[in-house]
């Protein structure tokens, strides 16, 4: 077994071994937005707290949902999605975006202009770090699907580097320092490069 088929069954183990997050993958996927993948710091957390041993949780700011559906571009396609998860798990700060609409507002909030996504797959790559490009789906099955793009080593290897695809140097150390990320996790090793 390779190091990354072992970094995924681990992460398997983990899902189904955590109430709070197996929660979250199950609310999901009962509202089944198209193509949909739960991801970046929830996992990023769900890994690095249990590598570090932490009794709790580390809170979440949000849960990020995607989703993709070129047929409904509006904001008001995500507010819909965004309802559903809250109604079917409250008390979760659900955040969904539909990636099919990403290259709409990239540029208002990032500064630079991107090209339409064509997948949620597509979307995981451009995530800010390697550690956070991850996300998963639970199936009908109960097994989960897992799209990691940059591979796990990094998410259980706990570093943190900075995805080149979309973020720069600046941005990387602006998310760095207000997420706290050596702070709560004090074994990580950041990588800028």
């Amino acid at each position: 077994m390779t190091d990354e088929q072992t970094y995924r069954r681990q992460l398997s183990e983990l899902a189904r071994a955590t109430p709070w997050f197996w929660a979250i993958l199950e609310a999901a996927r009962d509202c089944n937005p198209p193509d949909w993948l739960v991801g970046a710091g929830a996992i990023r957390n769900l890994v690095w707290d249990h590598l570090h041993g932490h009794p709790s949780p580390t809170p979440l700011a949000d849960v990020d949902a995607i989703f993709f559906d070129p047929n409904d571009l509006s904001r008001a396609r995500d507010q819909a999605v965004e309802e559903q998860l809250s109604a079917r798990l409250p008390g979760v700060a659900w955040e969904a975006k539909n990636q099919a609409a990403v290259h709409l507002w990239y540029e208002k909030k990032f500064g630079f202009a991107v090209p339409p996504l064509q997948s949620c797959e597509e979307a995981v790559a451009t995530w800010p770090e390697t550690a956070t490009s991850v996300a998963v789906r639970l199936l009908p099955t109960n097994e989960l699907y897992i799209v990691a793009p940059c591979g796990l080593a990094d998410l259980f290897g706990l570093v943190l580097r900075r995805n080149p695809r979309r973020v720069t140097r600046e941005r990387f150390q602006q998310r760095l320092r207000a997420k706290r990320i050596t702070e709560k996790w004090p074994r990580v090793q950041v990588i800028d490069g």
